[in-house]
């Protein structure tokens, strides 16, 4: 890989599908260095809190420090929106200070993302319990984003998402047929998503956007980094910049 590649550092919490960031690292010539951070992986509010904490989060952008990222991004979309839109959005100022770089997180690019394809009308295909899954619906509600659809597949724990075959993925994600979606969202890092968005597209006609995918596309986007990208997706084919 060259080394003017653009690098992107992520935060990731655990271990489920962390190899996602390797798959879109190899299609977009980026390098994704990761930084592990550990907590209870249980999808509830509190363990959430602490998973995404301040110090937590600092000590991350430390490990990935000597990569000289461009930007760094906190990959897990439950720990931020877990505190609410102010809250999430303090959390990625705090996490900047900390980088010294631009940063954001998986919550915050998923909104991001659907301004620059002109989305306000979702359906959503979540992984987490209902009361989890509602604080999701919040953060886009903030944003101004209507959910037209939603289900939740009530799954604790983000082992067990890591888990999930391909073809549970595709019956997630295409249990929201609805022609008045303007895109789906799957929230969830703990979801392997990254080689499937172009198949769900087509057979959604729609855009599907991911967890990772948006992620790696605001640290590319925040590194000051070309976005644009044949196999992943429709946001990946907006220029950069739009």
């Amino acid at each position: 890989m060259s080394a003017h590649a653009p690098t992107v550092g992520i935060i990731y919490p655990g271990h489920a599908a962390e190899d996602d960031y390797a798959l879109a690292a190899g299609m977009l010539g980026a390098q994704l260095p990761l930084a592990h951070v550990y907590g209870t992986d249980l999808h509830a509010a509190d363990e959430l809190l602490d998973l995404g904490a301040p110090e937590r989060l600092a000590e991350g952008a430390q490990r990935l420090a000597p990569h000289r990222p461009g930007s760094v991004m906190w990959a897990c979309t439950s720990g931020g929106f877990v505190r609410g839109p102010e809250g999430a959005r303090r959390q990625v100022e705090r996490l900047s200070r900390a980088a010294g770089v631009p940063a954001s997180s998986t919550s915050l690019a998923f909104v991001a993302a659907l301004e620059v394809l002109g989305v306000s009308r979702v359906a959503v295909a979540a992984t987490y319990p209902d009361d989890v899954a509602a604080m999701f619906a919040g953060l886009l509600g903030d944003a101004g984003i209507e959910i037209v659809a939603a289900r939740s597949a009530g799954i604790t724990t983000a082992a067990e998402v890591g888990t999930l075959a391909p073809d549970r993925v595709r019956e997630l994600v295409l249990a929201h047929e609805r022609s008045d979606a303007g895109a789906v969202l799957v929230p969830d890092t703990a979801l392997r998503t990254i080689a499937l968005v172009p198949e769900l597209e087509s057979l959604l006609g729609r855009p599907v956007l991911t967890a990772n995918q948006v992620t790696v596309w605001q640290g590319l986007r925040l590194a000051g980094a070309r976005t644009t990208a044949t196999d992943l997706g429709q946001l990946f084919t907006q220029e950069a910049g739009s």
